[in-house]
């Protein structure tokens, strides 16, 4: 797991994405080394990502987990909108299952 920017105490993490992804099992391995390869860095560079994953839940199945956390929707629209994630989608959207979704969270339980 990557987490780029460690959150102020009091920040609020408002769009949560997560789920699954599902890539041809032989490609599994590939698609997720490109995803962490193009998608880590350039949220590291975002001051709006809070954490950002991608994990090979099953290669057997092209099992993929996402989870990423950022601090606003205009944190995520820019970090979809750069030329390397368009790249990245264009190819490899079209090979994939996708099951991840978009979550709006007001404030995050201080107690979790």
């Amino acid at each position: 797991m990557n987490t780029p920017n460690k959150p102020d105490d009091d920040a609020r993490t408002t769009v949560i994405i997560a789920g699954r992804v599902y890539a041809p099992a032989e490609d599994v391995e590939t698609f997720v080394a490109e995803a962490r390869a193009t998608s880590y860095p350039l949220a590291a560079a975002n001051p709006g990502n809070v954490m950002i994953s991608f994990s090979v839940e099953d290669a057997a199945t092209g099992t993929v987990t996402v989870l990423e956390q950022w601090a606003s929707q205009e944190a995520l629209d820019k970090h979809v909108a750069t030329p390397e994630i368009t790249a990245l989608l264009t190819k490899w959207g079209p090979r994939l299952r996708n099951e991840v979704r978009r979550f709006h969270a007001d404030e995050t339980d201080p107690l979790a």
